[in-house]
């Protein structure tokens, strides 16, 4: 008897712990710290990329308080709780439970449009914008007139990848029948392939999220480097400084440790940009309008395709927000408002970068700064990038314990955790071993614009032009006006060409920036 009221009291008591940790969670979601947590909305790319996989019992499943126990509360809504620590109630198998629940979930409380296009800035807003007026370097006018054609074909390709989530049914009423990129990439594939879509679209997440990770290390190191010259410390070494700052996090059981920092460091960014466009605004009189080319540099320029494409990413985590928002209806109005703001924003700020400091405009623009303000600035740059690792991190441990270690019959090595929930040794070694392989593509290839170009170029045309693109032909050709199979084909067609351009050019640079560093 003793034992059944300690087992009903420390089922009250847990149930009662979750839900006021998920009423916190709701609350900062509402406030838009969901996409605020990383310049390429990771929190959100994760969660819709994953969001399938999650819900059939991905690693970060919901709990709740059991119902089988006699005279026991039944399960709270939004009780939430990490099972990685091997306590808490057994997992449910609810088919919309998964860690994503908070910013998908039934009877959560929605998001508003406003809300919405503040997670979408956050996205494209982040902290690769200061690699754009490097591509303005290479591209002149043709780059400017890039941003605003990559804006305008994003936007559309995030709408077209919304209305794949939609079919009508028998009654002629439009519904949303898919919740996530990888169930429309999956509805693709058909009876004969009913995976391959989706694995496909796991794939490119997972290769962006661990360049994503190295991109950070790089620019850590960097920034550091060129804020401090006179100290007898390389750009490598500081590099390894970062790494080893950021080794902790493969012992990371959730995100709620770094999650809250996400929104300081969004401000933080945003404050930045404005001190350099401050700065570059008070040196108008020097602008070097001669130097802004109408030719291009053919060898580098799909490197630059590569930078404005991959700071525009956002298509990985629409459908997990368009399903959180109140009114759906007006995601169209959000996407266009908010890639115009866009736009704007990273035009003017690449131009004015580039007039400032013009042939001589480096690949992160920060460092062009005067020492004294270089300093400050690229000290918060740092701390920026630092505590936004963990996000890709996390989220690519997630997809490789998932898909190899995790996933039933069909694993390939044991599982990782054990009964307990507790992390075993060896696999603690493998996301010890995925820190050190971003060091280690850092230090032999620390060139922030061609690891960007090359990403932007394989993962970020593919995910935001070609993908949807495809996706939309296939599931709605028959309903898609004859102008809308145009725009279809030529965006394909166009992100194919500058996908293959990009990637090859990018990696020729990388391949010789190896040789070289290998050689030193």
């Amino acid at each position: 008897m003793a034992t059944l009221i300690r087992s009903k009291i420390s089922n009250v008591a847990t149930s009662v712990s979750n839900k006021s940790q998920a009423k916190v969670s709701g609350m900062f979601a509402r406030m838009g710290f969901q996409a605020a947590t990383d310049d390429e909305a990771i929190g959100f790319a994760h969660c819709d990329d994953l969001d399938m996989e999650h819900r059939q019992g991905l690693q970060m499943d919901i709990l709740k308080s059991e119902i089988g126990a006699e005279g026991s509360e039944p399960p709270s809504e939004g009780d939430i709780h990490y099972q990685r620590d091997g306590t808490g109630p057994p997992p449910s198998t609810s088919k919309d439970d998964g860690m994503c629940s908070e910013i998908s979930g039934q009877g959560k409380p929605k998001i508003t449009a406003w809300e919405a296009g503040w997670n979408v800035t956050n996205a494209i807003q982040g902290m690769f914008v200061l690699g754009l007026p490097y591509a303005i370097l290479h591209g002149g006018y043709l780059g400017l007139f890039l941003i605003i054609f990559a804006a305008v074909v994003c936007c559309y390709t995030g709408k077209i990848l919304i209305a794949c989530l939609y079919e009508e049914n028998e009654d002629g009423d439009v519904v949303r029948v898919r919740d996530s990129y990888v169930d429309i990439a999956n509805a693709c594939g058909g009876t004969r392939f009913p995976k391959l879509g989706g694995r496909v679209v796991n794939v490119a997440q997972l290769i962006e999220l661990v360049m994503t990770c190295i991109l950070y290390v790089v620019v850590s190191g960097n920034l550091m480097y060129n804020s401090f010259p006179n100290l007898p410390v390389s750009q490598k070494s500081w590099s390894i400084i970062a790494t080893a700052v950021l080794l902790p996090c493969a012992f990371l059981k959730n995100l709620k440790a770094v999650s809250k920092f996400s929104l300081l460091c969004t401000l933080a960014h945003f404050v930045i940009n404005i001190l350099v466009i401050a700065y570059c605004l008070s040196r108008a009189r020097d602008w070097a309008w001669d130097k802004v080319k109408f030719y291009i540099d053919v060898k580098k320029f799909p490197i630059s395709i590569g930078i404005i494409v991959f700071s525009y990413t956002s298509q990985i985590f629409l459908p997990s927000l368009e399903g959180n928002m109140q009114s759906p209806k007006e995601f169209h109005c959000m996407m266009n408002w908010t890639h115009i703001a866009a736009c704007i924003l990273k035009g003017l700020f690449a131009l004015v970068a580039y007039l400032t400091w013009a042939d001589e405009t480096k690949e992160v623009i920060t460092d062009n700064l005067p020492p004294t303000i270089r300093a400050v600035v690229n000290i918060f740059l740092v701390a920026k990038a630092l505590l936004s690792y963990p996000l890709p991190f996390f989220a690519a441990v997630e997809v490789l314990e998932r898909s190899l270690f995790q996933d039933g019959n069909r694993a390939f090595f044991p599982n990782c955790y054990g009964g307990d929930g507790r992390l075993k040794s060896w696999g603690l070694s493998l996301r010890c071993a995925l820190v050190v392989l971003t060091l280690l593509m850092a230090i032999y290839v620390p060139h922030f614009a061609l690891l960007m170009g090359l990403t932007g170029s394989l993962t970020g045309a593919g995910l935001c032009f070609l993908l949807p693109s495809i996706f939309h032909l296939i599931l709605l050709w028959r309903k898609l006006q004859w102008h809308q199979v145009f725009f279809d084909v030529a965006i394909f067609v166009i992100g194919s060409i500058c996908s293959v351009s990009g990637f090859i050019h990018s990696l020729e640079g990388l391949i010789e920036a190896f040789r070289t560093n290998s050689e030193d």
